[in-house]
């Protein structure tokens, strides 16, 4: 692999020369820009604002744009004698534990290669001490025209270099988490985890670009004179994201994962997966006649439970009834007799107080008969005049 940079690891006293390799690369199928009508090839030109003519590689400098619009030319000789101590150096400031490194931090990758013979044994000194101390080191070293700042950890036998973003380059996510308050439920988080079980762990040397290798495919069929790949069909794509059942969709993701991985619902010696029973809303009508899921229940036979419950009171106080002593029995009986003497003399007396009752009724319409025989006569007796 060609080295993009040539300097030296310091950290204390040691100095180890190392050539600055690319870890990564871009596998991303890029575009030329044409003419549509005619195929052309459209390129960039660079144009001088000034005079309107082209200007060659070799030609443009850099410069540095004042608030006002002012151009500040900057030459590489500039650059070169600023007091920068990194400018050929990788200079270790400390060594920390690996996640203490915020990843969001992290941007490009490098390897490190000793350079030359001489810079083997501190080469493999500093890699061994980082294997043991299970530690990363941060570093400051110079690329492209500014200070960055750097990782450098283990990889095999390799020491690598993870270039980082500045602290003061990490923004701040103020405004992006939801506004709006939300709860979330436990059976919710249960079958989360259940997803989180069933998806397991993965082999990222298996994962790979899906969309790159269509495009690739697209490519070798246009050039073979055909007109690419089909169009997907109308319900091959997704729902734009939204989720009307949150409970659902977390159970058909588990149950997908489970069919995606070769288990059965049920299967002996499957990987364990957390069992979650789904909590139903819960929807209440007047007089709580509906059930958890919006089921109503069967009105409750009331009557039939309390004749029920009194028939069975019955039954129970039977045999203590008859397990009562004779005494008790005499007892009873013995009351009973009275309460049916005090009835009869009660009835007879009311016997009595009807007839007497009905024979004054009786003699009242008789005098009130009489009463008007008498009026009569006094009004049909002339009265005598005087001489």
């Amino acid at each position: 692999m060609r080295s993009i940079w040539n300097g030296a690891i310091s950290f204390g006293l040691v100095s180890i020369p190392i050539k600055l390799v690319n870890a990564t690369e871009s596998r991303s199928v890029s575009f030329r820009q044409i003419h549509t009508e005619d195929g052309g090839r459209v390129r960039y030109k660079k144009v001088c604002e000034l005079d309107g003519e082209e200007v060659a590689q070799a030609e443009i400098g850099k410069a540095y744009e004042d608030a006002d619009g002012t151009m500040i030319p900057i030459t590489d000789e500039d650059l070169a004698a600023l007091p920068l101590p990194t400018a050929k150096t990788i200079e270790i400031v400390a060594f920390v534990p690996a996640g203490e490194i915020d990843p969001l931090q992290m941007d490009a990758a490098y390897y490190l290669s000793a350079n030359g013979v001489p810079a083997a044994k501190p080469y493999t000194l500093l890699r061994e001490a980082l294997k043991r101390s299970d530690k990363v080191a941060l570093a400051k070293y110079a690329l492209r025209g500014r200070e960055r700042l750097g990782m450098l950890r283990v990889v095999d036998d390799v020491i690598a270099m993870h270039g980082l973003l500045w602290p003061d380059e990490i923004r701040a996510p103020e405004g992006v988490a939801p506004e709006s308050p939300v709860t979330v439920r436990d059976a919710e988080l249960d079958l989360a985890d259940a997803l989180m079980a069933t998806l397991g762990e993965v082999d990222i040397s298996t994962l790979h670009d899906d969309y790159r290798t269509a495009v690739e495919e697209m490519i070798a069929a246009k050039a073979e004179g055909g007109e690419g790949v089909a169009p997907p069909a109308p319900g091959e794509e997704g729902g734009g994201g939204q989720v009307i059942d949150l409970m659902a969709a977390l159970e058909s993701s588990v149950r997908a994962a489970r069919e995606a991985r070769g288990e059965a619902a049920g299967e002996a010696g499957a990987e364990e997966v957390a069992e979650v029973t789904p909590l139903t809303p819960r929807t209440t009508r007047a007089g709580g006649a509906t059930r958890a899921g919006g089921t109503s229940r069967t009105p409750k036979a009331t009557d039939a439970k309390k004749s029920t419950s009194r028939t069975a009171a019955k039954k129970t106080a039977a045999p203590a009834r008859k397990s009562t002593s004779t005494a008790g029995a005499t007892a009873k009986e013995t009351a009973s007799a009275k309460k049916s003497t005090a009835k009869s003399t009660t009835a007879k007396s009311t016997t009595t107080a009807k007839s007497t009752t009905a024979k004054k009724a009786t003699a009242k319409k008789t005098t009130a008969k009489k009463a008007p025989a008498k009026t009569t006569a006094k009004k049909a007796t002339p009265r005598k005049r005087s001489a």
